[in-house]
């Protein structure tokens, strides 16, 4: 299969890009997912090597704060059988999971947001899902058209640390 391409939206409070750098070998889980077409996406579609922008949601500016890489596919969330995470889900057991998750790894941080204002401006973007009014899934598809125009910006900035 085709390399693939994703917008992942996390909140910089709760996990940021910078989090991601200091995380040990500069990788995650992407866990805490609690949206079914999410989950679906994440179970079935992300595959390892798939390319990330991520995303800074619900803060001020919103945008992308740069990039990683997926490094282990779908697999079942281990939080939901954590009762003291807040990721908890008591219907769901080690035959029968809900959520997956899939594990990413740091590429890059910008030394600027490229907040989604930009976004909508840039052609080749305009289907971009982020970009339409009301898209709050947290886990995207991009196409590769969207991502090598996304990528022309990132190099266009000259941001990258």
């Amino acid at each position: 299969m085709a390399k693939q391409y994703w917008l992942f939206k996390t909140e910089p409070d709760c996990f940021s890009i910078e989090d991601l750098r200091q995380s040990p070998g500069m990788t995650t889980s992407w866990s805490g997912v609690r949206n079914y077409l999410a989950r679906n996406i994440l179970r079935d579609q992300v595959k390892v090597k798939d390319e990330v922008l991520f995303h800074h949601s619900s803060s001020d500016p919103v945008g992308i704060a740069g990039t990683c890489v997926v490094t282990r596919s779908g697999y079942p969330d281990p939080t939901q059988f954590d009762p003291e995470s807040q990721y908890f889900a008591p219907k769901a057991t080690l035959d029968s999971p809900i959520w997956y998750t899939v594990d990413v790894k740091f590429q890059l941080k910008l030394s600027e947001l490229i907040p989604l204002s930009l976004l909508r401006q840039t052609p080749g973007l305009e289907k971009m899902m982020v970009c339409q009014r009301g898209a709050r899934l947290s886990v995207q598809p991009v196409t590769a058209e969207e991502w090598r125009v996304v990528q022309a910006l990132i190099k266009k900035t000259g941001s990258i640390t």
